[in-house]
């Protein structure tokens, strides 16, 4: 390297010169890529803003819009064997980036194999302290959140990855900000979603075993603090998708018997805030106009309604709610089933029939029951078939799922991707004790939050 390329302007000006190369064949393109790769670890990105600062400006040149299929594949292959972890973490930045513009790129990884590769990279390089180890982890999530994983890929996931994921979850207990917790949350999230999808597909595997509740089933109390961040994000997200992937989990943990205690009593007392903030805040006449492309019965707020209360019967039934004397919010979820009950009908809008079936059956917990209450007239089996066929859940066993990744994707609204701002120095938090300090939960409408906190950390301003 000269003298004249010893400062960022120049590093820019030959990036520019490498990309703007007009290539006629295969080698030359070739001969530009291996050129990019070597400027761009020549050692001038120091922050995530300037290494997709980097990536993007390739994605945005003639030679990446002119020969897209070409170049994509030659960096998912590069992806499948390059061992230098600065060149990895350069492909792999790409390879996220592109596909968050274009998810044709987690198409062409998942053909050739890549998923598998990501698992072995992502243990590998679990003590990398460069950003490599978080990319991994964001591109693994992107890639399995918008198609259903081979049944081959997904038995590749082991016992040994889905703890490794749990206890990074816990080392980062302190500092709930720590931009690892958000993508390692939402990759075992959308491997609990590809479980449930095989556990009920024509094309199901015997064998095949949930593995996240397979390790909380017999290690729970060792992972506590990922059933906490569930709650904690579930109380400030606001976006359909994400509700969803976190309330299908709670719904396993609240059916399978050995992970009825999994949670705290006074976590367990903020999810049921939670959820009665979040089900009164949702608009019973909102979901046709809010979601035009989705099945009327299935999509938007109306979805989401319904899945609330799904996960609310079991939790209010199977947890220690259901043995503390102090009947904790026992008004205060009556006068909720109440108002979603009677509120249906305002402004002449039709009574919700499912709200009304769903509703009944958590009326008829046992600590929630009143004398004045009636049995519930609708079939179990007629309200199961609903939930299977809208929510893919089942309310008599746990583990089944029909709604697939794809139509959980489906709802989740896709913003154009960012050039990240420079990252801000975080402040580490002093750890709380479990047992003089309650989750919090705001008090604000969760649709004047700030952004999801799925939202890629990238984003931020």
């Amino acid at each position: 390297m000269g003298p004249d390329d010893d400062d960022e302007g120049s590093f820019w000006q030959r990036l520019h010169a490498v990309l703007s190369t007009l290539c006629h064949t295969h080698e030359q393109i070739d001969d530009c890529l291996r050129a990019f790769l070597d400027a761009s670890t020549d050692g001038f990105l120091d922050t995530e803003y300037d290494i997709a600062r980097c990536c993007y400006r390739l994605i945005d040149s003639s030679l990446f819009t002119h020969n897209k299929d070409y170049v994509r594949r030659q960096f998912v292959y590069c992806l499948l064997q390059e061992e230098h972890p600065p060149v990895l973490h350069i492909v792999t930045a790409v390879l996220l980036y592109d596909g968050r513009t274009d998810e044709a790129v987690f198409d062409m990884m998942q053909v050739e194999g890549a998923f598998t590769r990501l698992l072995d990279l992502i243990q590998r390089n679990k003590d990398d302290n460069s950003g490599l180890h978080r990319l991994l982890l964001e591109l693994l999530c992107d890639m399995s959140r918008i198609q259903r994983l081979s049944l081959d890929d997904l038995a590749t996931v082991d016992d040994a990855f889905v703890i490794y994921l749990f206890e990074l979850i816990e080392e980062l207990s302190n500092d709930a900000n720590d931009p690892y917790h958000y993508p390692t949350i939402r990759v075992l999230l959308i491997l609990n979603e590809q479980y449930m999808c095989y556990a009920v597909s024509p094309d199901s595997h015997p064998t095949l075993t949930n593995r996240i509740i397979k390790v909380l089933s017999n290690h729970g109390p060792s992972y506590r603090t990922f059933g906490e961040n569930l709650i904690l994000l579930l109380n400030r997200e606001s976006a359909l998708g994400p509700q969803l992937l976190i309330l299908k989990l709670l719904y396993l943990l609240f059916t399978t018997p050995s992970t009825f205690e999994y949670f705290y009593t006074n976590d367990l007392h903020v999810l049921v805030d939670v959820i009665i903030r979040n089900l009164l805040d949702l608009d019973p006449g909102s979901d046709d106009d809010e979601h035009p492309d989705l099945p009327r019965e299935g999509g938007g707020q109306r979805a989401l309604r319904h899945t609330y209360l799904r996960v609310l019967c079991p939790l209010l039934k199977n947890t220690q709610l259901a043995q503390d004397n102090a009947h904790y919010k026992r008004e205060e979820l009556r006068k909720l089933f109440y108002l979603l009950v009677n509120r249906s009908s305002f402004h002449f809008g039709p009574v919700d029939e499912t709200v009304v079936r769903l509703v009944s059956r958590c009326k008829q917990v046992a600590w929630i029951r009143d004398e004045s209450d009636h049995e519930d007239p609708v079939s179990p089996l007629t309200d199961a078939h609903v939930a299977k066929r809208l929510l893919g859940m089942n309310l008599a066993e746990a583990g089944e799922s029909s709604l697939s990744v794809l139509e959980v994707t489906a709802k989740v609204e896709k913003e154009k991707p960012m050039v990240p701002a420079p990252r801000r120095r975080k402040k580490l938090q002093q750890q709380e004790s479990k047992e003089t300090v309650l989750l919090r939960v705001s008090p604000t409408n969760p649709q004047n939050d700030e952004r999801s906190p799925f939202d890629d950390d990238n984003n931020e301003v």
